[in-house]
């Protein structure tokens, strides 16, 4: 994980940031559950999925950069990786998104 985060762009730290941000406000949430928190869960929820939608457009829009600048023959292993890397911010957020929601499901029940 951390040495993905060291290869990532700005982009990509970016939508880890987000995700790891509202994951620790999920948690904050769990622990001591109160309204002022869970309304602050929302808004970072969205960030999270708008991020890794950035974060997988500019991946995509690279890959297409990519094949458009390689000339006539294309090299469709890079491509095939190149979408791979893409698709990386989108399991990460929704991952991250799976955990907020168990954790603020305890808050719930919690309070």
């Amino acid at each position: 994980m951390l040495e993905a985060f060291g290869h990532a762009g700005i982009v990509g730290k970016l939508g880890m940031v987000v995700g790891v941000g509202t994951v620790a406000m999920a948690a904050a949430y769990a622990i001591r559950p109160n309204e002022h928190r869970l309304a602050l869960i929302r808004p970072l929820t969205l960030a999270t999925i708008f991020a890794a939608l950035f974060s997988f457009t500019v991946g995509v829009a690279t890959v297409l950069q990519g094949i458009s600048a390689s000339g006539s023959a294309v090299d469709w292993r890079a491509v095939s990786a190149g979408t791979a890397e893409s698709l990386g911010p989108l399991f990460g957020a929704f991952g991250s998104l799976t955990v907020v929601w168990i954790l603020v499901a305890i808050g719930f029940r919690r309070h």
